[in-house]
């Protein structure tokens, strides 16, 4: 920084140079987006090293994930854009659009996102499956399983970070076709220790999941645990089944007791500091948004808002996240965005993609961070 001063009766000009501490500049960088730290790589040596510190990015991530979070669309076009998630839908500023390079010439057609964790998204596309950071377009293959299980028939998939272990963990469960009782198949992946682990089914510990849905479900990643709905063959009772990714186990938490809905037609999201459960009612044109109040205590379901679907042309709506304003936001079922004040009205709805009849939709954060073992590519 410089300023110019005149000296008193001549034209000279003399230059001073404002000193800034480095510990000054660290938390004025510790506070700009992303996409800025990127390109201020190249200011010089020092901003390089700092910026690319693994220690930078975690602070910066912290930091930065209350507002950082954006939303991407995918369509089978391929067709690709990010929204920001505090901005207006008609803000076209807030709309950029990443690119999947890396995956051509492969097909779009059969792409799926499997889970979204710290600025991580993964896709699974020809049966391969990659960990994605959109903002620094950074990407890292995952090997296939050496269990032999099909990824196709995996009904439950899911994505999360150990805290406990500095750990990225994909989780897949699914049928065992091979027995008898319809027990089903657990398996993890870590990128710590780059390698797939199965949990066996034993006498002690039995998983009775079975899909509640009639299509694979993404886990919902909250509070350290992934969660999907499932229905307890055992005890023939849909539940809600968490795994806890610092104990690596499963537990079972229950619906509310007034929750009549086919799990079909619902899902699971984090609404606000709560995990919280949407419901369809085709009926009367409505979604419902059920929140529990104190964490894994079954009686601290309520209902808090219910969601006239009236006005939106697809008559579908699924909450992905809600603002800091506490607006909340979802998709069509296609490729358009909703948006509804914290008393249930409706406020914004818009298509971002041409194609229409599919697309794969994530909320993700932005974020610096690298993948345990590296061996990422740009």
């Amino acid at each position: 920084m410089m300023r110019n001063n005149i000296a008193k009766g001549g034209n000279c000009m003399e230059m001073k140079i404002l000193y800034l501490p480095h510990e000054l500049i660290i938390q004025i960088l510790l506070r700009l987006p992303v996409k800025s730290l990127i390109r201020f790589k190249c200011v010089c040596k020092l901003w390089f090293s700092l910026i690319s510190n693994p220690h930078f990015a975690k602070t910066h991530f912290e930091l930065t994930i209350a507002y950082a979070h954006r939303i991407v669309f995918i369509t089978s076009t391929p067709e690709l854009r990010s929204i920001d998630l505090e901005a207006s839908l008609n803000d076209d500023s807030a709309s950029t659009s990443p690119n999947l390079n890396f995956l051509l010439p492969r097909s779009f057609s059969d792409l799926e996102i499997k889970g979204s964790c710290r600025g991580f998204i993964v896709l699974r596309c020809s049966s391969n499956i990659y960990l994605w950071n959109p903002t620094t377009r950074v990407h890292k293959q995952i090997p296939s399983s050496p269990f032999g299980s099909n990824l196709d028939a995996n009904y439950f998939f899911g994505f999360g970070y150990d805290h406990s272990k500095d750990d990225y963990l994909l989780v897949s469960m699914c049928d065992d076709s091979n027995s008898a009782t319809f027990l089903s198949h657990l398996e993890f992946f870590s990128l710590r220790a780059n390698t797939w682990k199965e949990i066996e089914c034993t006498t002690s510990t039995h998983f009775p999941y079975m899909n509640a849905c009639d299509d694979p479900r993404v886990g919902c990643l909250f509070d350290g645990a992934i969660y999907w709905m499932a229905c307890r063959h055992d005890i023939s009772k849909n539940v809600i089944v968490g795994f806890d990714l610092m104990d690596r186990k499963l537990f079972d938490m229950q619906f509310p007791d007034d929750f009549e809905h086919e799990p079909t037609y619902c899902g699971l999201w984090g609404f606000e500091e709560y995990l919280s459960l949407w419901a369809m009612e085709y009926e009367n044109d409505t979604v419902e948004i059920w929140v529990m109040k104190e964490y894994k205590v079954n009686s601290s379901w309520a209902k808090t808002l219910v969601l006239s679907m009236d006005d939106i042309p697809t008559q579908y709506f699924s909450p992905l996240s809600s603002t800091k304003s506490g607006d909340i936001i979802g998709t069509d079922g296609v490729t358009g965005l909703v948006k509804y004040n914290d008393k249930g009205r409706l406020l914004e709805h818009r298509s971002y993609c041409s194609d229409q009849y599919r697309s794969e939709v994530a909320l993700y954060s932005e974020s610096l961070l690298s993948l345990p073992n590296g061996n990422e590519q740009a």
